[in-house]
């Protein structure tokens, strides 16, 4: 893998691939953005609260996800006094047609041990075939944390007792439990395999894969990809593209969101290199729709979690702002995007950490 030449540090780097190169085409600055979107705009179908400020269940939420199953779609959070402490566990609410579902907590850190851990990251997965799937991971840091999957068979109604994902040499001294997908959706390969993109922190930031035939009973680790020399970056996102090429978008601590490239169905990766759209380290997520166009959100920023962006794309490489979903102070951040049966695109995110948002959006109108 090529280093950047040393007498250009990394986080100037970054910011040239990020913020200086407007002229080029190859970045757009804050001021240039796409206008808040409101209701009644283009492309606005509706926005939401999950629920209410006045009566959330807990006193912080982070880290949403979000499936469409048969019976309608199923969000995920991790809530609690706040993040890191014991309390946190992995709450749930659905959406069968006619509003969100009181939330519930389906899941804690306590295993039977000496102590209770915080619940981090869930992830929700429907299979083509199979139960609905709920990765999430247990631990006192994300750089000691591990992989934990619960299953239901009734649209996310009723859920399995949790088990960890196991353990691989492969992740290295220091944390070699499996996390699963650490922040973001797998994918479905045509073999039935889900390939789940991860990431660990135990021996620097670095990307790695998680490939299971068996719906997350035994797994595979591809990687890690890179080293933690050249760009800190975890919590990948995976898009596809024809011939079985994919791509990864990634946080990263260099202010800019970082990619890598498979031609070959994600079994091997390219280096990890800068994209043209900033990155104040913090989660993002991306889709690949079904007219082949892919759409990534972010914080269009590399040093705040406000604004929040939705960037289009036709090739992964040139990305152009078409949504701004936050503007005010405050955090808006770690999205969970989808695009559900109908065509439409569904995403959630943190709304200051105090609830979760839903919008729901009309792809046909990102020209």
């Amino acid at each position: 893998m090529k280093r950047i030449t040393s007498y250009w540090p990394r986080f100037f780097f970054a910011s040239l691939c990020a913020l200086l190169l407007a002229g080029t085409g190859m970045s757009v600055a804050e001021e240039m953005l796409p206008e808040l979107i409101q209701p009644g705009d283009a492309g606005y179908v509706s926005g939401e609260l999950i629920y209410e400020l006045e009566s959330r269940p807990t006193p912080q939420c982070h880290a949403s996800t979000l499936v469409e199953t048969p019976a309608g779609l199923v969000a995920a959070w991790f809530g609690g006094t706040r993040e890191k402490n014991p309390d946190v566990g992995i709450w749930l609410s659905r959406n069968t047609g006619e509003g969100w579902s009181t939330p519930v907590r389906v899941a804690s850190g306590a295993e039977g041990e000496d102590q209770e851990y915080a619940c981090w990251n869930p992830v929700l997965f429907q299979p083509s075939e199979g139960p609905l799937l709920l990765f999430y991971k247990v631990g006192v840091s994300p750089s000691l944390w591990w992989g934990m999957l619960m299953t239901s068979s009734d649209a996310g109604k009723t859920w399995s007792a949790p088990r960890r994902l196991g353990t691989s040499s492969a992740l290295g001294e220091g944390n070699t439990n499996l996390i699963g997908p650490v922040k973001n959706k797998p994918i479905q390969l045509a073999d039935g395999s889900l390939l789940a993109p991860s990431s660990s922190e135990h021996r620097g930031w670095r990307v790695h894969f998680e490939i299971s035939r068996d719906l997350g009973k035994t797994w595979e680790v591809i990687g890690p990809i890179h080293d933690a020399t050249d760009f800190n970056a975890i919590q990948p996102s995976i898009l596809t593209y024809p011939n079985g090429r994919m791509q990864v978008l990634c946080r990263s601590r260099e202010k800019v969101l970082v990619q890598s490239w498979s031609e070959d169905g994600g079994q091997t990766w390219g280096p990890v290199t800068a994209t043209m759209l900033p990155n104040p380290s913090s989660g993002t997520d991306a889709v690949t729709l079904k007219d082949g166009r892919q759409l990534v959100i972010y914080n269009h920023t590399p040093s705040r979690r406000s604004p929040l962006n939705i960037a289009v794309s036709t090739d992964g490489t040139s990305w152009r702002p078409v949504v701004t979903l936050e503007t005010a102070a405050g955090e808006y951040s770690y999205p969970a995007i989808i695009q559900t049966k109908d065509g439409k695109v569904h995403v959630t995110y943190t709304y200051r950490r105090e609830s979760i948002k839903h919008v729901v959006l009309d792809p046909s109108a990102f020209k």
